[in-house]
């Protein structure tokens, strides 16, 4: 048995949510007569409190079509130095957007009201205008760490007071609405636009949906076009999005109750020295006398699947595909020998 600890992004549709893609009603979205990709966006508007969205391919590209809309030539985004809107998206902010990037420290990829302010550039002619923050929740990065509105709140104030749009990079925010028990809409208040990710976590094949008020969304359909993201029949895709929605939320908590049993398991080897809080579905391990590369090798002779992530550290992430008995399997083959060196 294969055990796939790489990404959330290695899951498979589901015999379910295959057969609500293949019965799925669809038409042209680029005409907007898609009637389950109208059905898809409606609904997740509707579950963040927002007027509108727009399903994209990816959540790079709905990433990268938000920082556009709200920023631009000689202005800047505010955001973590470990963001996946900086790090994994091919220098898109420079290239899509032609804006510059102030990066902030914060623990476990987490950023405060009191950083931000800090940030922001006062009028100078020498500087970029300060036009945009963006969060990531769940902080990969940071080993699935978790904002709390207690957290967001300041920093939108801040936003408020210093005319700044604030954008959330939500990759795996159901996973972090799952564990802190908030609500969606609470959050869809906070935010001018928000990047939600089915691909991962939620297990669909494909697609992010962009969030925003009608105007917004009005703007990015245009930005998407020219990024070549406006799909035909993509009612297929977005109908497995409606399926994981209303079937694939809830039970991330048992990504997140697997993840802190990993956690442990990987305790127990002699050459991890650390393992970052597991707030979710993904665990980091710090390494002591192993590079990540022999690590992985020696896993993979054991038929376990990681990554890389950073000069002494290695990344395991639980899934829809990653089972009680895929967790049993892991103990067994990771354990007896007590090390992989």
């Amino acid at each position: 048995m294969n055990i796939e600890l790489r990404s959330d992004t290695f899951t498979k549709p589901t015999a379910e949510m295959k057969q609500a893609m293949f019965d799925a009603e669809v038409g042209d979205d680029v005409f907007g007569e898609d009637p389950s990709v109208n059905r898809l966006e409606e609904k997740l508007a509707s579950i963040f409190g927002m007027q509108a969205g727009l399903f994209c391919p990816s959540g790079t590209m709905t990433n990268q079509i938000a920082v556009k809309l709200h920023t631009g030539p000689q202005k800047e985004v505010i955001c973590h130095k470990n963001s996946h809107i900086f790090l994994y998206e091919a220098g898109g902010i420079m290239s899509n957007a032609l804006a510059s990037v102030k990066l902030l420290e914060g623990e476990l990829g987490k950023v405060t009201a009191e950083d931000v302010k800090e940030a922001v550039n006062p009028y100078d002619v020498h500087a970029a205008e300060s036009a945009l923050v963006s969060l990531e929740n769940t902080m990969n990065k940071g080993g699935g760490s978790i904002y709390t509105l207690d957290e967001v709140r300041p920093i939108k104030k801040v936003c408020e007071e210093e005319g700044l749009k604030l954008h959330l990079d939500g990759a795996r925010i159901f996973n972090a609405l799952v564990e802190s028990k908030e609500s969606a809409r609470d959050w869809g208040v906070m935010f001018d636009t928000i990047s939600v990710c089915l691909s991962k976590g939620l297990g669909c094949p494909v697609g992010s949906v962009l969030l925003g008020d009608e105007e917004t969304i009005k703007r990015a359909k245009r930005i998407r076009k020219s990024m070549g993201g406006g799909m035909r029949q993509a009612g297929y895709l977005a109908a497995a999005g409606i399926y994981a929605l209303d079937h694939h939320v809830e039970r991330l908590a048992e990504d997140h109750r697997r993840a802190k049993v990993l956690g442990s398991l990987l305790q127990q080897h002699p050459n991890i020295s650390e393992i970052l809080p597991v707030h979710t579905n993904i665990v980091i391990a710090k390494l002591e006398g192993l590079s990540p590369k022999q690590m992985l090798s020696d896993l993979a002779l054991k038929g376990i699947k990681a990554v890389q992530f950073g000069k002494d550290q290695v990344r395991f992430v639980t899934h829809l595909d990653f089972s009680d008995v895929h967790l049993a399997e892991f103990e067994r083959k990771f354990l007896p020998s007590k090390t992989l060196s």
